[in-house]
């Protein structure tokens, strides 16, 4: 008698159909050559808005071809019906994962968990998932987090993520969704962003602006200025160069010593940035110094007049540096977890690293949007992970002026 074939059954729930869900499950029990698979029952949303429903039995020759089929299909968003409850042990020392544990993704997350599916909180790439019995919830935390003795999920049976769907209208953000290029009607993208941060705001979530130096160098400044005057932006990521030079800019008219008005030199310019962080560490933060009338103007005066949040992480070639900065990457990295509840949006302005290091904290929901002259930023921070995030090409002067244009009035 032949042996019997094992088998498990999956279900798929959502817009599994024009968001290519359901193509590729068939294509990943496909590609094994030597597993089959049967629909059991298929259930099509009949409006746009409708969610589908697939369950589906698979089988395979040996139990790990089958596991493996699996483990793939779990990352497709397939809810195992055979699957036990996710697994949770000590953790056996302090900043260690146990081995075996789970590496989560961006993507929200369930695991199954006292006959049910539990969701993790705070979702987050490169992490762990801690459960709290007294609470009978769960959330990710990064590894540096992790006490002796709290209960981590280990294994890959148990778990269930959402896959980002496709978007029910076509917006700015399937638009967008093609092959990073300079190539695309800048103006009809940036009212798009425009359109989408006053939709944001309207329903109460909050918008995030990572930024870099090159906005104070190109002139850009008085822009992003504007936006935050304005109530557009509620958290700002940067390091130690932005503030210095928007500072610098606020005290002298000068960023690294040439002036904005003029396009030249000054003498003795190349001192100016060394003189501000001089002058804020004299008055023990940027606060006290806007405080005391010696900063007026700029991006960061007008985070401390709005109460706008404001993370700047440091780097190892930071002149100073200004007293907010934090320089330690792990409290640094821990401070900006503290202000990413609520976003539902990022807009990061020319700053790989920084730009990296948010999409990193994000959950795969936040619409991201990169904008970089260099297409290489956006690249690299969807290959890190962040595949929600949406790239524009341009210079980051005239992005900011035309955006400050569609949303200040």
């Amino acid at each position: 008698m032949p042996d019997q074939p094992y088998a498990a059954h999956i279900e798929l729930r959502g817009h599994i159909i024009d968001s290519l869900i359901l193509p590729r499950v068939f294509e990943a029990i496909m590609a094994d050559g030597q597993s089959n698979f049967e629909v059991e029952e298929f259930t099509i949303g009949r409006h746009k808005a409708d969610p589908s429903y697939a369950r589906i039995r698979i089988e395979s020759p040996d139990k790990a071809r089958l596991d493996g089929i699996l483990d793939q299909l779990r990352g497709f968003g397939a809810a195992v019906l055979e699957d036990p409850p996710a697994a949770f042990v000590p953790a056996d020392m302090d900043g260690v994962f146990p081995e075996e544990f789970y590496a989560t993704t961006n993507l929200q997350t369930f695991i199954r968990h006292d006959g049910r599916w539990l969701p993790v909180d705070h979702p987050e790439m490169d992490c762990g998932i801690r459960l709290d019995p007294a609470t009978n919830t769960a959330r990710c935390i990064p590894m540096h987090w992790v006490k002796q003795g709290d209960l981590i999920a280990v294994g890959k049976q148990g778990f269930r993520v959402v896959p980002l769907e496709r978007a029910r209208q076509r917006e700015l953000f399937e638009f967008m969704s093609s092959t990073v290029s300079s190539e695309k009607p800048k103006k009809l993208l940036i009212d798009g962003v425009a359109k989408e941060v006053r939709e944001i705001k309207r329903q109460g979530g909050k918008v995030l602006v990572v930024a870099g130096p090159a906005i104070i160098h190109t002139g850009a400044g008085p822009y992003l200025s504007e936006i935050i005057a304005a109530g557009y932006v509620d958290v700002l990521f940067a390091g130690n160069a932005l503030a210095v030079h928007d500072l610098e800019t606020a005290m002298f008219g000068t960023s690294l010593g040439v002036s904005l008005r003029e396009g030249i030199n000054i003498e003795g310019g190349h001192e100016h940035h060394l003189r501000t962080v001089n002058t804020i560490r004299r008055c023990g933060s940027i606060k006290h110094a806007v405080e005391r009338g010696l900063v007026t103007s700029g991006v960061m005066y007008e985070c401390v007049f709005r109460g706008v949040a404001y993370v700047l992480a440091g780097s190892v070639r930071d002149d100073g540096p200004l007293p907010e900065v934090i320089t330690d990457m792990i409290a640094a990295q821990d401070t900006m977890r503290t202000h990413i509840d609520g976003v539902r949006m990022a807009i990061m302005i020319a700053t790989m690293l920084h730009s990296i290091a948010t999409g990193n904290l994000l959950p795969a929901d936040v619409k991201t949007v990169c904008v970089d002259i260099n297409p290489a930023t956006v690249t690299k921070l969807t290959d890190r992970g962040s595949h929600q995030a949406l790239g524009m090409v341009t210079d980051v002067e005239s992005f900011l002026r035309e955006l400050r244009n569609a949303l200040v009035t």
